[in-house]
């Protein structure tokens, strides 16, 4: 939708000598046909609203719909009183339109307004400007105009664009769903502030399990990419061909079955952020591939000959040391430069004692059972635990927990890892009715098992295939189990 935004234009309409009446800087504009609106929104003070109808009834000879908004505006020519009336006014324009202002209509202190709305990004719009009547004597080649104003090297400008940017990237980060109030996620927050204002790619370093993905997203939310997409791709999960084909798209007949074109993830990000998660995952071809595209800022498909353009923020994470990767030589040291604009690193839980019971608290609403109570030992195996998948692995202990409890989470309800981790606690208040005081055989082999499967899976740094490994079961396996525990 295309959306001309005017002040009604109320001048007396004057003779242009031999050529006949000149109608006004609006009706002028519609007239060339050089843009088709669908809508004409035309403002005018409620004393004038009459004319403005009027011209609203003749514009609609050139626009599919015109409206008028009357405003109460006793004095055009007040700069604070006209600013007023359009910042309440500019919520009510459609978000999805294409909008153009027009300067040449209204007192110029309404003309000054629209370029202070425009410049400052209050308002995305194209400004206008139709070359009054009186100075076109004949046929023009150009009576409207585009106005462009480059006053991006004034100082002040500069200063308040920052200022804007900071701002909208700590309302992002509070936005987020970060919980925890200790000096370092409080550091981490305002660290996200900092990056999400700029330009730069971005690595995140944490185990497995402390949000990655979470920070990543805040930073998108905070950025000027804010409304461009946010597409996410863990790069540990798919083969070296596969990885190719879904970062950087294909065209038909590349390989086998590739049937017909397809976008990588690069395109469907464009003018968004990629999050590459497990990024010492990446095989050496394609990081190649990657450190062109950061370089170059286009793609080639698999099997194709053209470069595609694509403008994206890349994000990428990881829980390996990327510096001790680059000295051994398995990832590309250029590479690591381009990507490390920033780092950040997010702490480990067992490093936010006192954020655990924030989170639990939260964890628990979110599941529906924020009346589900913890018991003091429990507390204390909580706090006691090593949290080796971190904010992940308390996710999961805190749904078992909406399974099987019903009004007290005691220590005898907790995985047996956190019981057999954790220091003798305080007597549990006494069985409930119906419940066996010894496990089951079956029960007993369920837990060892979920034990051995959350061990191996945390030794390997929740890596799908290096679990299943070290475990001796195939990936298909694994993954079940991995579903039945809530372990991913």
């Amino acid at each position: 939708m295309r959306v001309l935004l005017t002040w009604s234009d109320r001048a007396p309409r004057r003779r242009r000598g031999e050529g006949g009446v000149d109608e006004g800087p609006i009706l002028r504009l519609l007239a060339t046909g050089d843009t088709a609106y669908d809508v004409a929104l035309i403002l005018s003070p409620r004393a004038d609203r009459a004319g403005a109808r009027a011209l609203a009834i003749e514009a609609e000879a050139f626009v599919g719909r015109a409206e008028v908004w009357a405003v109460d505006l006793p004095d055009p020519t007040d700069h604070a009183a006209i600013f007023s009336i359009l910042q309440a006014l500019l919520p009510d324009v459609p978000r999805d339109a294409e909008v153009d202002v027009l300067l040449s209509a209204g007192t110029p202190q309404a003309q000054t307004l629209w370029v202070i709305l425009v410049q400052a990004g209050l308002l995305q719009a194209r400004m206008l400007q139709v070359i009054p009547a009186r100075f076109v004597p004949g046929l023009h080649p150009a009576p409207v105009r585009e106005v462009r104003l480059d006053i991006d090297g004034f100082p002040e400008i500069r200063a308040l664009r920052e200022e804007v940017v900071q701002l909208r990237a700590r309302i992002g980060v509070v936005g987020a769903d970060f919980v925890g109030e200790g000096p370092q996620m409080r550091q981490l927050a305002e660290r996200i502030a900092r990056v999400a204002g700029t330009a730069v790619p971005v690595v995140i370093l944490g185990e497995t399990g402390t949000g990655k993905e979470l920070v990543a997203r805040a930073i998108h939310r905070g950025s000027a990419r804010a409304a461009g997409p946010f597409v996410a791709e863990n790069c540990g999960a798919f083969t070296e061909g596969v990885l190719q084909s879904e970062l950087f798209g294909h065209e038909a007949g590349a390989f086998t079955g590739a049937t017909g074109r397809r976008r990588g993830l690069f395109e469907q990000a464009d003018g968004g952020t990629l999050f590459l998660d497990e990024l010492g995952e990446l095989p050496p071809s394609v990081q190649v591939r990657l450190l062109r595209v950061l370089q170059e800022g286009t793609v080639r498909r698999v099997g194709g000959e053209e470069p595609v353009p694509v403008d994206v923020r890349i994000i990428g994470a990881t829980h390996r040391d990327l510096r001790a990767m680059v000295a051994a030589g398995t990832f590309r040291e250029d590479l690591w430069y381009r990507l490390a604009g920033a780092v950040l690193s997010v702490p480990p839980l067992r490093a936010r004692g006192s954020d655990l019971e924030a989170l639990v608290v939260r964890l628990l609403r979110e599941a529906g059972r924020p009346d589900l109570a913890v018991s003091r030992s429990a507390w204390e195996a909580l706090r006691a635990w090593r949290w080796p998948g971190n904010v992940r692995e308390l996710q999961a202990e805190v749904r078992r927990w909406t399974v099987f409890c019903d009004a007290v989470v005691t220590r005898a309800d907790l995985s047996p890892e956190l019981q057999a981790g954790a220091p003798p606690g305080p007597a549990e208040a006494p069985l409930r009715a119906g419940e066996a005081p010894t496990p089951t055989l079956a029960a007993a082999v369920e837990a060892a098992e979920e034990a051995a499967i959350r061990a191996a899976w945390a030794a390997e740094g929740g890596n799908r295939s290096g679990t299943a490994r070290r475990l001796g079961v195939d990936r298909n396996t694994l993954k079940r189990k991995l579903a039945r525990y809530g372990v991913a």
